[in-house]
């Protein structure tokens, strides 16, 4: 049985270099293979394809980056847009049952805002 080639970690270091790279003098705190720094300045370690942070010693290690609740931002600000139109239709209508759709329709759109803000607590 042949090895796979094209994704050893020999491979993978030789690609990391032709594409700009540098081979730093430091190495991988879990597998000893030397890390590299990628042109963003994120250290990488290539055996083992995972981003690396050196902690010096006294300093406190970063906080992992949490995901955003980018999808949920983005439905509230949808939702408040279309409250806000509500609102304003709300101000300027003189029919009953027009303000009785709009009302309820605002109602729904208040009550999705409110989980939005629970669900991203």
């Amino acid at each position: 049985m042949q090895q796979d080639t094209e994704n050893t970690p020999i491979k993978r270091m030789a690609n990391l270099l032709r594409q700009g790279d540098t081979l730093t003098d430091l190495s991988c705190p879990v597998c000893a293979s030397p890390l590299f720094r990628l042109k963003d300045g994120t250290l990488w370690c290539a055996k083992d394809e995972k981003k690396v942070v050196v902690v010096k010693e006294g300093e406190v290690p970063p906080k992992p980056v949490v995901p955003t609740n980018t999808a949920y931002d983005k439905l509230e600000t949808t939702l408040m847009a279309k409250i806000a139109d509500i609102q304003g239709k709300i101000e300027k209508t003189e029919d009953v049952a027009e303000l009785q759709k709009l009302t309820i329709a605002l109602s729904e759109l208040l009550n999705t805002v409110e989980k939005i803000r629970k669900m991203k607590a």
